[in-house]
């Protein structure tokens, strides 16, 4: 592979303007595509084979008038002190509301009206109008959301109090000027690492066309593949941070082979078919990550996976024949200026042992103390983890300043708390040709003796007679495990012709399905990583110790998570308002990618040793060797890694800013602590038994070369062959 790696690489510098050229032109191909394309994407949520989105799809297809997939609002009145919401001058406000929302809006599928209803609180004081639309939140018109925004208003003014909360009221994710700031830190680190603005420049400069044309791609696709809003936002966040690091290992490696003195075009090819190689193996693993997340079967999961995986693979791709064309056009100004300054092989610091050097020999001194030192440091953070309770957000996560949690807790109070989270429960006569009433009846009858009930609304047909719909109001809230026991409760005391649904029930049924996925998941993506470092390191102990290394990071970061959003630890540090239970979907997000990342390092700092090792050092000073060469540019990389992530913690969603503080803390553990302090000394332990291989697997396993030896020897033949063609360098 470093062979073919190489030629790409001198390909590249060589033929630079045709590789920009052709880049530029995808860029702008697929800009066109996404600034025609209808890019508000669908945010439904849909989780195939659980009975709640089974019961959901009856109700969309038996009842199309209730356009279950669409936003809905609860907008809740309360008269001021002393008085009822009952009262005529009162009463004729929440009527004018009715009246405002559903007035000639073909948005609006129903408004309901709270004194037809019943929807008034038994002290008389609150009552709260349902409307539901035939679109999502993201879908709703300007005129849509202005009518919400002027019927709150005009309540307030007549001196009620009004707050709205459900689906209808959320927000587009944005992440505000805190990305800005993650990406000016991590153009501040490439400065400080490379001492050259052009060097900084390069890899920031091909991360944005990467991202550009993943995130353009994907916009131009939300439409035809069904996308949600936030696909794009975790894509550029991943993408970003990937493209960034993967160029700056090449421009690093690139740098060095010019200080040992070869010719631009010869240091190109060997900085992509060195360096280039353990990029290739370490966005193959991230790849790997991400594109496992379909076998979770969670549509919405599965495309934001894909799309990341897609937005990866166009980072690698650009770090294999952008980097190289533009460090064809950037000539010596790569170099910082002290490197102009002096001729190769004479560095102003040749021999002084850099902090790497000191840090590796440090541990390989001590490899015990700092193994169990750094095990338990990480074993104290993951603690929390033991705590986690997972959900999914909702108007009772919101910080307590906004409309749809003071609307929330109006309802609880005046209704309930198990009015926020009202269960569906469907009975389909269709296939045994029952009597619906009847048994819709016998159903009602049963969940209304069931504990935890506080209501259950009269039976809605459909026109055909064969289905029923009956709404049952919880004692408990939504998030409540009393609520999760009424749901268990209902599906077991009824008959194979009922069905629950309803967000409580979706909640509950996601969290179950993604806790029944993550072993296999995990199984699955550990396994196929495996197998493929057993490829770049031809080793067994080096892959499981890498594993390992990632299940210490992937618990140390979700204790972190845990501890910040769950128990409210320095919560106000990074503007979390409001504690809340982790998102169900954040656990084997974090597995997913958090391994991907982990093995970057793994990838980019073990080769490194690999590469010493195979060419003649002890693995003691193979160690050091690679530590001498990586350390400097694995921590700017993790930096800016960090930093990139840290960014998106500015979001207003609270998903992207949940997985950006995951991520950028999980990076911190895995670099600093997991790969530079436990790897080395675990490497320092195993001596050369790290690098042991059955001779029966030794021969099975193909050689992909990663570490350059058939590179060399490949030059080796070039220069004994002096009368090898060579296409000559355009400068």
């Amino acid at each position: 592979m470093a062979t073919f790696l190489y030629k790409i690489g001198r390909f590249s510098f060589r033929r630079r303007r045709l590789v920009a050229l052709l880049w530029v032109a995808l860029l702008a191909v697929v800009g066109v595509g996404a600034a025609s394309a209808n890019t508000t994407g669908n945010n439904s949520f849909s989780i195939p084979g659980t009975e709640a989105q089974k019961a959901f799809d009856l109700l969309d297809q038996r009842f199309p008038a209730m356009h279950a997939d669409g936003a809905q609002a609860n907008i809740v009145f309360r008269a001021p002190s002393d008085e009822k919401i009952t009262a005529s001058d009162n009463k004729r406000v929440v009527e004018a509301a009715v009246s405002a929302l559903g007035d000639g809006n073909k948005q609006v599928a129903t408004v309901v009206d709270p004194f037809a209803a019943g929807a008034v609180s038994e002290d008389g004081t609150t009552a709260y109008v349902s409307v539901s639309y035939t679109v999502q939140f993201n879908d709703m018109s300007d005129a849509s959301k202005d009518t919400l925004d002027q019927v709150l208003e005009e309540g307030r003014d007549a001196g009620l109090t009004v707050e709205a909360g459900g689906p209808a009221m959320a927000e587009m994710p944005e992440t505000g000027s805190a990305e800005i700031i993650g990406l000016a830190l991590a153009a501040l680190t490439l400065v400080i690492t490379f001492g050259s603005l052009v060097a900084a420049g390069l890899p920031l400069l091909t991360a944005v066309i990467g991202v550009g044309i993943g995130v353009a791609s994907i916009m131009a696709l939300t439409e035809v593949l069904d996308l949600s809003s936030t696909t794009s936002t975790l894509a550029s966040m991943i993408g970003l941070a990937v493209g960034i690091d993967y160029a700056l290992f090449i421009v690093s490696r690139y740098r060095s082979e010019l200080a040992e003195g070869r010719d631009r075009e010869e240091a190109a090819g060997l900085a992509t078919g060195t360096a280039g190689s353990a990029v290739v193996f370490a966005g193959l693993t991230v790849v790997i990550a991400l594109a496992g997340l379909t076998v979770v079967d969670i549509p919405m999961l599965t495309k934001m996976g894909l799309a990341a995986a897609g937005t990866v693979t166009i980072a690698v791709i650009i770090a294999l024949t952008l980097i190289p064309a533009l460090l064809g056009f950037a000539g010596q100004r790569v170099l910082g200026r002290k490197a102009r300054l002096h001729s190769p092989n004479t560095a102003p610091e040749a021999g002084k042992p850099n902090m790497g050097t000191r840090w590796a020999r440090f541990v390989l001194r001590r490899p015990v103390t700092v193994l169990l030192t750094a095990v338990v440091a990480l074993g104290v953070i993951a603690v929390p983890v033991a705590s986690l309770k997972m959900g999914l957000p909702g108007d009772g996560e919101q910080p307590t300043s906004t409309t749809q949690r003071k609307a929330y807790d109006m309802l609880s109070e005046s209704f309930g708390p198990g009015a926020n989270g009202p269960l569906l429960v469907t009975v389909d006569t269709s296939a045994d040709g029952g009597a619906v009433k009847s048994e819709a009846n016998a159903v009602s009858k049963t969940i209304t003796g069931l504990e935890n009930v506080a209501a259950v609304t009269p039976a809605t047909y459909d026109k055909a007679g064969k289905t029923a719909i009956l709404t049952v109001v919880p004692k408990s809230a939504p998030d409540s495990t009393r609520t999760e026991d009424l749901l268990a409760d209902i599906r077991d005391h009824t008959g194979s012709n009922v069905m629950v649904t309803g967000q409580t029930a979706m909640k509950v049924d996601v969290s179950e399905k993604l806790n029944d996925a993550l072993v296999p998941y995990l199984g699955l993506v550990v396994g196929l990583a495996f197998l493929l470092l057993i490829l770049v390191f031809r080793s067994i102990l080096v892959p499981l110790k890498a594993a390992l290394g990632f299940l210490l990071s992937v618990l140390a970061a979700l204790g972190a998570v845990v501890a910040v959003f769950q128990w409210g630890w320095a919560a106000d540090l990074i503007g979390v308002e409001q504690t809340s239970p982790i998102m169900s979907m954040m656990p084997i997000f974090m597995v997913g990618v958090v391994f991907g990342l982990a093995m970057d390092y793994e990838v980019f700092l073990v080769t490194r040793m690999r590469e010493a090792y195979v060419h003649g050092e002890s693995p003691r000073q193979a160690i050091v060797t690679g530590f001498q060469h990586g350390t400097r540019v694995v921590t700017a990389a993790a930096i800016i890694m960090i930093s990139v992530f840290a960014g998106f913690m500015g979001s207003n969603d609270a998903m992207v800013k949940m997985i950006g503080f995951g991520l950028a803390f999980a990076v911190f553990v895995d670099a600093f602590i997991v790969r530079m302090t436990i790897v080395p000394a675990v490497l320092a332990l195993l001596g050369r038994h790290a690098w042991w291989l059955p001779k029966w697997l030794d021969k099975a396993v193909p050689n992909v070369d990663v570490e350059g030896e058939a590179l060399t020897r490949h030059l080796n033949a070039e220069a004994q062959d002096p009368d090898a063609e060579r296409e000559p360098a355009r400068v």
